[in-house]
């Protein structure tokens, strides 16, 4: 670690200079890269579908957490089926 405090972006410390550089980085990816985590989310998603389906979630304490599913969207809402027509 460095001892000059001059090479410490104080700007990025706080959460709004924190969130403006993760969206800074975000900008700066390829349509194929965003694709990509798109995709990684999704598959993060299905396992944690899969280990709440199987109980598998466990709270910080040890005992099995209590989630309520979210319902999963797999098809556009009607109204985007509306618009097509």
């Amino acid at each position: 670690m460095s001892e000059d405090k001059r090479d410490i972006d104080w700007s990025l410390t706080t959460w709004e200079g924190s969130r403006r550089a993760q969206l800074r980085h975000a900008l700066k990816l390829t349509l194929r890269e965003r694709l990509e985590a798109v995709e990684g989310l999704a598959d993060v998603m299905r396992r944690f579908e899969e280990m709440r389906a199987k109980g598998e979630f466990t709270s910080a304490t040890g005992g099995t957490a209590q989630t309520q599913a979210a319902p999963s969207v797999h098809e556009p809402p009607s109204s985007y089926e509306d618009r097509d027509k």
